[in-house]
């Protein structure tokens, strides 16, 4: 069998390949299955045309050169994996017109190449820059989660410094739509959460009117010794929220019951969430809200 050239992660322009392989060899190729148009100009490889590395390469070639991924794809390049990948988010000069292809999505706009860099021999804005626009324009959970991923890539020693580019990256948009809540969610960001759901969670207490739980809390012994990390607690009256997420969850109901009671004769209420809760909060906030009560605290 004719052995194809690498291309940019299995993505091909078509002329290209006719320059290396030659035209008779191509239509040969493209009989037998092995590549499937992406455009008019671009084809990749079938076997890797649902991977995220090749659709956003065949959405560079597509883009041409001087295309940059962003948003949602940027972000999740990085290592973002709350970041929506059903579509490819590429960056083009306002002077260039791009094909429409489904699965695409073309922004216009002026950047600096400073900003970009390559990740796996793809051109993609920073993290910076990528989680700024995810701040200020996506759906909160999702730039919520991704803000606390971002900054849990980030070494800690680095953190402030990544949180005070993000907010002057958010100042000095040109487009000022978005900046007030990007800022929100920018101070309930802690990179701490240990899944996107926490960060969910977080959401909707801050939504809901109550003070913002610790994320992460360590219960100590009395040698100061860490002996469990709540997911989210209010300190003052000793309640937590366990998110159980299946996969985590589903071998340990006894021992998360053992450990529930032994928390609870050191002082803690806990409370559990589930998947159900991150679609309709409202039974966990009345739970909340009843073990505030219980504990003689106002929600």
């Amino acid at each position: 069998m004719f052995e194809l050239p690498e291309g940019l992660h299995g993505a091909h322009r078509r002329e290209d390949l006719r320059r290396e392989v030659g035209a008779m060899h191509l239509r040969k190729i493209i009989r037998e299955g092995r590549l499937v148009s992406f455009s008019r100009k671009v084809l990749v490889e079938r076997a890797r045309q649902l991977t995220l590395p090749t659709r956003a390469a065949a959405a560079l070639l597509l883009a041409g050169p001087r295309a940059v991924l962003t948003g949602h794809t940027a972000a999740f390049l990085h290592g973002c994996t709350a970041a929506d990948t059903g579509r490819i988010h590429v960056l083009v000069d306002y002077h260039l017109k791009v094909p429409c292809v489904p699965g695409v999505v073309v922004h216009q706009g002026l950047f600096d190449e400073q900003d970009v860099v390559t990740v796996d021999g793809l051109r993609v804005f920073v993290l910076e820059y990528a989680i700024t626009e995810l701040l200020c324009r996506e759906a909160r959970r999702v730039a919520l989660a991704c803000a606390d991923q971002a900054l849990a890539l980030t070494p800690p020693e680095l953190r402030a410094e990544f949180r005070a580019e993000v907010l002057h990256r958010i100042g000095a948009r040109r487009d000022s739509r978005g900046r007030r809540r990007s800022q929100i969610l920018l101070d309930l960001a802690t990179g701490r959460a240990e899944s996107p759901a926490e960060s969910w969670l977080l959401l909707s207490f801050f939504d809901a009117g109550f003070s913002v739980p610790d994320q992460q809390f360590s219960v100590l012994d009395i040698k100061g010794r860490e002996i469990y990390r709540l997911d989210l607690a209010w300190k003052e009256p000793m309640v937590a929220v366990e998110y159980d997420g299946y996969a985590a969850h589903v071998d340990r109901i006894e021992r998360d019951a053992a450990r529930d009671e032994d928390l609870r004769r050191r002082g803690w209420l806990v409370l559990h969430a589930d998947a159900t809760d991150l679609s309709d909060p409202s039974r966990l906030h009345a739970e909340v809200r009843r073990a505030f009560w219980r504990r003689r605290f106002a929600a």
